[in-house]
């Protein structure tokens, strides 16, 4: 619905993509230094993202593949599809929005809605987190939750890939916060996923030889 209503925003020049110029236009230049927020933007390209899902993608199979999981390439295999997804999900968007970008490096040129980058850096690194954890439950230990931190340091990551799109005129906020929704519903689909996935019995909690104590 979010992405919906964003979409139907820039599409139609309603009054959230003006308020979303303004703002854009406001914080170009501004919030950081120009090479931090470049180094951030930076994180939402292939060349970043994709080998950290890559590896994520290697040690999430072999992991559950040594539990025994009858179907434990699923998981790996959907960690992939879902950023296989991202272009075939973003370019269609582009091409029928075809918003011009921003005052900035790359002023002159269409296809800025929804961010590429954003959606490559939110599902990659929120599949590669999801697979760990997927992985990590269905060990033969009993599983532990996420720690607040990592979903913490998965926010502000996030959160500064696009604010470094922003400041360093590469898309609009809304350009953002699309991408956000539209990946949002890629990495609730590899979520529920993972939880229909078996968990093994803990080690603790399987019975021992008959006749034992």
């Amino acid at each position: 619905m979010g992405f919906a209503l964003v979409t139907w925003q820039v599409a139609a020049d309603g009054p959230l993509r003006r308020l979303d110029e303004r703002v854009g236009r406001g914080a170009r230049g501004q919030l950081l230094p120009a090479p931090l927020a470049e180094f951030l933007a930076d994180l939402g390209g292939l060349a970043v993202a994709l080998p950290v899902l890559a590896l994520a993608v290697g040690y999430a199979g072999w992991r559950l593949w040594r539990t025994g999981a009858r179907w434990w390439w699923g998981v790996p295999l959907a960690g992939a599809v879902a950023m296989a997804a991202v272009p075939a999900a973003i370019a269609p968007v582009k091409a029928l929005i075809d918003r011009p970008a921003p005052p900035g490096p790359l002023a002159g040129t269409d296809g800025f809605y929804p961010s590429g980058h954003t959606a490559t850096a939110a599902v990659a690194y929120g599949a590669a987190a999801l697979l760990l954890r997927c992985a990590a439950a269905r060990s033969r230990r009993p599983a532990r939750r996420p720690s607040v931190a990592v979903r913490l340091a998965l926010v502000l990551l996030n959160a500064g890939v696009g604010l470094g799109l922003v400041v360093r005129g590469y898309h609009w906020p809304l350009d953002v916060l699309g991408s956000w929704c539209l990946s949002g519903v890629l990495l609730l689909g590899l979520s529920l996923l993972c939880r229909r996935l078996p968990h093994p019995a803990p080690e603790a909690e399987r019975p021992g030889p008959r006749g034992g104590q």
